[in-house]
């Protein structure tokens, strides 16, 4: 499927907007005694994550997103159920803020252009299909890969994966990390034990350790029903023919 712009907000869909919003940004469930997540240490590598907001960097939040590598140098990676479901369509008026902190813009804020997810999503919300590339617009001549870089795509990896998932909770102006290893929860979906991930942080990136994006919170239960396990789809031959779609 190719990539369909983002259409700018219009006053007459905020109700609509609203109810999207209070539905995406939920992750995760949880074991009791497991590790939890702490705030995220400043770093160059985690500023390549940010903030999903309408309008501004200090609009509604929706989700988080993360900066992969792509040919233009202008591409994120987030969860579908962030940016689009069947009922609303797409998310109208999305801006990314990489290394969002405490009200900081530290690399400015970057319009959402387009949005491509695959076609049994944009019909069903099939949580299959959970994932989303999303095409940001150049700031001051620079792609946001210019300003922040980007983690490669890795799909076809497995399962037993060490991962560092870094997001935003909604009630939190700083964004959480934790370490973890991933297991299977089904043939096509995995899953990541680790407290605190609340609303907001459906789409956080799963980092393995050769820096490659191996995962989104998203997919089972749109990424989890309580903060303490998250679930994403697996990066498999699915992710990569997105991917492709997403840059040609």
């Amino acid at each position: 499927m190719a990539s369909r712009p983002a259409r700018p907000a219009r006053p007459a869909r905020t109700v609509a907007l609203a109810a999207l919003l209070l539905a995406v940004g939920t992750a995760c469930g949880g074991q009791d005694g497991g590790p939890t997540a702490e705030v995220a240490q400043r770093s160059p590598a985690g500023d390549r994550v940010g903030t999903l907001s309408i309008h501004t960097a200090q609009g509604p939040r929706a989700c988080t997103a993360s900066v992969v590598h792509s040919p233009r140098r202008n591409l994120l990676v987030t969860a579908a159920h962030c940016v689009q479901t069947r009922r609303i369509g797409l998310l109208d008026g999305l801006v990314f803020t990489p290394g969002y902190r405490n009200g900081a813009t530290p690399y400015g804020t970057w319009p959402v252009q387009a949005i491509t997810v695959d076609p049994r999503w944009a019909a069903d919300d099939d949580p299959e299909y959970d994932v989303a590339f999303v095409t940001v617009g150049a700031v001051g001549g620079r792609q946001v890969e210019d300003a922040v870089g980007g983690n490669p795509l890795g799909t076809g990896q497995g399962f037993g994966l060490s991962v560092s998932v870094t997001g935003y909770p909604n009630e939190s102006d700083e964004p959480i990390t934790c370490a973890a290893r991933t297991s299977s929860q089904s043939a096509t979906q995995e899953r990541f034990d680790c407290g605190g991930y609340t609303d907001g942080t459906s789409g956080s990136p799963w980092v393995a350790g050769d820096g490659a994006v191996v995962g989104v919170i998203g997919g089972y239960q749109e990424g989890g029903s309580t903060p303490g396990t998250s679930y994403s789809v697996t990066f498999d031959q699915r992710v990569a023919d997105l991917y492709r779609r997403a840059t040609a």
